[in-house]
Parts: C-alpha cells; structure tokens; sequence
C-alpha cells in the first residue's frame, strides 16, 4: 500500500509559494550585495545567493510535483480569492524586479536622482550609501557637476537704466511680470512661480532698486560652534527692519546638528569682514554686491573682496550664469532635486531672490538645471545658487511665505548666519 504522508500535489503547490516568495526577495538581496556592502555585508553576500537558488529549485520542483502528481485535488479556493493571490504574487514579484531595475539598470536616471539628491541632505545620505558602493557614487557625483566658465562678472554689462514701466507690449511673460509693478509698491514685487511650466513650485522676489538689498547678520555669528548661533530669517529680518529675506551663504555643520553660527567662506556685510573661514564648495566664490550695486561673482580672497569695494557677500556657488552665459550643467548638475535659493541680477539693475520648495508632494524641488532655467526665463544675466535644503526659506514682513521643508520632510526650516535682506 502506497502512503504519503503529504499529498505530492499538495506539497507542490507549497514549494512554488515558498519559492515566489523567497527567490524575488533574495535573488534582489544579492544584486543588492554586489553593489554595496552597507545594507548586505559581504559575510552574508554568498548565504543570500544559496538562499536565492534554494528557492528557485524548490520553485521548479513544485512545479513537477503538481504537473506529475496524482494525489486527490484538495478542496479549492474561490475563483475571487485565487485570482487575487495570482495578482498579489505578480505586483510583488514585478514590483520588487522594477525597483531593482531603477537601481541598477543603466540609462534610467534614477541611479543618478537618488545619489546626488540623497548625498546632499543632511540626514538621508543613507538612500545612497545602503545601495551603492562609495566607487560609484564617486562617479555618479562626477558625472553629474557644474562646469563653470571660469570668468568673473563684468560690471560694465549692468547698466541701471529705468525700465518702462508703463509699456504696452512685452517681450514675453516673464519680462512683463517684472515690470508690471504692484501698485503702490516701487521696492519690490513677488511672483509666484508657474508650477505647471517648471515642475515645482517657489516664490521669485523682484526687487527694482538693488541698493535696497543688504546682508543681514545672524546676531550669534561667530568663529566657534560651541560659542556662536544661527537666527532664523524672520529674525535677523527682524533685527535689520528688513521687509523681505532669503537665506543666503552656508556654515558649518558636523553631523548637521549645529545652530548654523558659524559661516562658510569669506562673509562681507556692510564694508566690514564679519568672517574668513574656509570655502563652503569647490565652485562658485564671492556672491556679493560692490559699492555700485552691482551684483559681483568672483574668485577672490576677503582682502581683494574689500579692496574690490564688496559691500556685502557671502562665499558659495556654484555660480550659474556669469555675463550672460549660463554654466555647462552635467546632468542635474550634482546637487540633486532639492529645495533651493539662488540670487540673480538682471542687465537693468533689477535684482533676482528665488526660492523654490522641495520634498513635498507637487514639489519635489529643483537641480541646478531647473535653477538656470528659471533665472534666464526672468532676464538675470549674472545669477548664483545659494545655500538650499532645509535653509531654504523666503520671509516677507515678518512670515515665511515659501513652503520649506526640513530632511525629515516637515515643515520647518532652520537658524542660518546670514540673510540677503530688503531694507526700505
């Protein structure tokens, strides 16, 4: 007498289901494991691969049993029930293979996104780290930067003419939104982005007399991160009895916890060197305006910043438009799609603060493609990106009127050292 102590068809259908379950799960474990070492150690890269092709044998082998075995069909599953666990099966193994494929599989992007969006947060380095080793994303950095022209902005091709303010016809949209003035507001005006032409959404301050733009201290700046603070922009508007602010240069920040005291690079406010430290990025240099009010980018010490008649910097990059002509973006350009601030001048005189939000549905944020894009469309001619991410806020009359959001994708931003600010 034949005795089975499970049916062969039985056990079958128990082999496929460990299989679909196991092989797609670790199968991916190990492709994982070749790239990066930080989610699969190598100690436990070849386990996962004799898991993975455990499973697939057992896979085939419940294949045979049920094709080959003649045991009595056990009771069977509801049409309803049965085709929704043959769909929950397919969204799980495609899903987990098109994740994989994102990952991995060239000529996607999204190798590119995660990498350098991830690798400039603050906290979440790690959606980079755990999937790739340090060897590629090295390259994938490299391979996605800002080529500069290497020139200094040429003061000359600023030329404060007064605008027509009254014109009938414009040279397009956004020529016509700058000079279309509010009523009763000669200093500034802002703008709302056109979310459905860029992608994202922000706020474009546009300030008519550049003399009126300054840059505002944080009261707590200072050469050590036990002894100095950040302000929030609101704050040091505040303090300055400006009408509008952005965050402007970047600061040190190990473990990016400090309080945003202590500044990047040579800052210049006022005539007076508030700070000398070391550069904040390998690009860009001097964002400032000179006596003349002229918006100024160029690679300079502080003494030839001062010497130069700077009245007001910071030091950051990188430098996006420089006399007209835009910066060679390799792919997003290495900063990854983020909240961002940038600081532009038009050829008229007229001053250019963006802020785009970002980690946030409807917006995403922006690389430094979509930056360049947005500040030629409004007419800059010298244009810079500032310190972005969680820093990135616009405040006018005292509120934040952007959408800012912090690396844990809350509605907060952060004290920084300095502000560019509009003093009436």
């Amino acid at each position: 007498m034949k005795f089975d102590l499970l049916p062969k068809k039985r056990l079958g259908r128990k082999f496929i289901t460990l299989g679909i379950i196991l092989f797609p799960l670790f199968s991916s474990l190990y492709v994982v494991s070749i790239f990066s070492s930080k989610l699969i150690s190598n100690a436990l890269s070849l386990p996962v691969l004799l898991i993975a092709v455990a499973s697939l044998i057992l896979f085939i082998v419940g294949i045979i049993f049920v094709k080959t075995g003649t045991d009595k069909e056990p009771k069977r599953l509801k049409k309803g029930f049965r085709y929704a666990l043959y769909v929950l099966a397919l969204l799980y193994t495609v899903g987990g293979y098109s994740i994989l494929g994102l990952l991995y599989l060239p000529g996607t992007g999204f190798k590119d996104w995660l990498i350098t969006t991830a690798m400039t947060t603050m906290n979440h380095q790690y959606f980079a780290t755990w999937f790739y080793n340090d060897y590629d994303i090295n390259i994938c950095m490299a391979n996605n930067s800002v080529m500069e022209s290497g020139e200094d902005t040429n003061p000359d091709l600023i030329n404060f003419t007064e605008p027509d303010f009254n014109q009938v016809t414009y040279k397009n949209k956004f020529e016509k939104e700058v000079l279309t003035k509010d009523e009763g507001n000669d200093l500034y005006k802002i703008i709302d982005l056109d979310s459905k032409r860029y992608g994202f959404k922000g706020k474009l301050a546009v300030v008519y007399d550049a003399s009126h733009v300054k840059l505002g201290i944080s009261k707590g700046t200072g050469t050590s991160l036990g002894g100095s603070y950040g302000q929030f922009i609101t704050e040091i508007a505040s303090r300055y009895k400006a009408v509008l602010a952005i965050n402007a240069g970047g600061f040190y920040d190990p473990n990016w916890n400090s309080t945003g005291g202590v500044p990047h690079g040579v800052v210049i406010s006022g005539g007076k060197l508030i700070a000398n430290n070391s550069k904040a990025t390998s690009t860009g240099g001097i964002i400032g305006f000179n006596k003349d009010n002229k918006l100024i980018l160029a690679r300079m010490s502080a003494q030839e910043a001062l010497r130069a008649g700077i009245r007001d910097c910071v030091d950051f990059g990188p430098f996006l438009i420089v006399n007209g002509k835009s910066s060679y973006v390799n792919g997003n350009g290495g900063w990854g799609t983020a909240p961002r601030s940038a600081i532009g001048q038009r050829a008229d005189g007229i001053v250019l603060l963006l802020v785009i939000d970002g980690r946030q549905v409807g917006s995403a944020g922006a690389d430094m493609n979509d930056v360049v894009k947005v500040l030629l469309d409004y007419g800059a001619i010298n244009a810079a990106n500032l310190d972005g991410g969680t820093s990135t806020a616009m405040e006018l009359n005292g509120q934040i009127i952007s959408n800012p959001r912090n690396g844990a994708f809350q509605a907060k931003t952060r004290p920084v050292p300095n502000a560019w600010i509009v003093v009436p």
